[in-house]
């Protein structure tokens, strides 16, 4: 059994290894009333997703931006949900992040030449480049089909993550000053750290929740499938007491991550929409 509401959901337009198209399909085979697509900084599969919804399921246009806090310096993702995608302000922070990533990708490519002596073909290249929000797991699989890696996250833990290409993350009070020019809702996306990321310390946490509060933001994902169900009631308690909408999503990836449709916890314990308060407002 699986939540009927879930926030957080990726595509083939980023790491996911569903295209819209199919993930509609499995959305309806797992009972799912209520969705978001949140690629990683593009909204193409939120755009095609968007022209094949019809009554039977709603649908949010989302996105999930790679932040960095300026004042903490904690790196985090910001979720937009139900921006209006022709906001002027909300279109500069989607190119700004498009052309970080795709530098991002090249300055990959060339540690992993001169340092790990790791080369891609032409071909290779050309059908990386094809994706639309290129990234680590792309990158991390190619090395894996070169029989240099046992798996995809072996690949990113031995040679991807050792890539230092600095500063590579949009600022969160840009991020989250944009998607509230477009009328959207900015939430703060796995608080805690997402699924192979290492987890926020308490005092940290606090004062990262105080600074993308103090930017505006809207919301706090307190329902993620990685996260026990005692931790999920811990964060809705604080988003309660901060006056923050709470949110949920399963980070849905496809095969890319071996998270189900509609899983907002560790235990798979299903969270009824009433107690995402997010849905009153979208």
């Amino acid at each position: 059994m699986n939540s009927i509401t879930d926030l957080h959901i990726h595509t083939t337009a980023s790491d996911g290894t569903d295209t819209p198209e199919e993930l509609l399909m499995k959305i309806r085979d797992a009972g799912i009333r209520t969705f978001a697509v949140t690629d990683h900084d593009t909204i193409t599969g939120a755009l095609e997703m968007s022209k094949m919804i019809h009554d039977d399921v709603k649908f949010i246009r989302g996105i999930e931006f790679s932040c960095r806090t300026p004042e903490t310096n904690t790196k985090c993702h910001i979720l937009g949900l139900n921006y209006d995608s022709c906001n002027a302000e909300f279109i500069n922070a989607l190119r700004t992040g498009e052309e970080m990533r795709h530098k991002k990708f090249w300055k990959r490519i060339e540690i992993l030449r001169d340092e790990f002596e790791i080369t891609f073909t032409n071909e290779e290249i050309e059908s990386l480049m094809k994706i639309q929000s290129v990234g680590k797991p792309h990158i991390a699989n190619m090395i894996v089909s070169k029989g240099l890696a046992h798996d995809k996250q072996d690949a990113i833990n031995r040679y991807v993550n050792k890539c230092r290409i600095g500063n590579d993350r949009l600022n969160a009070d840009f991020v989250i000053r944009a998607i509230r020019s477009s009328g959207g809702i900015a939430v703060w996306a796995h608080p805690l750290g997402g699924e192979g990321e290492s987890e926020l310390s308490e005092d940290r946490f606090e004062s990262t929740l105080s600074e993308l509060i103090s930017y505006g933001l809207h919301g706090l994902e307190c329902f993620y499938s990685k996260y026990d169900y005692a931790t999920c009631e811990h964060l809705e308690s604080i988003a309660n007491h901060n006056g923050l909408y709470v949110s949920g999503g399963s980070d849905y990836h496809g095969g890319n991550k071996k998270i189900p449709l509609g899983k907002l916890n560790a235990e798979n314990i299903i969270v009824p929409p009433e107690r995402l308060s997010i849905m009153k407002i979208i």
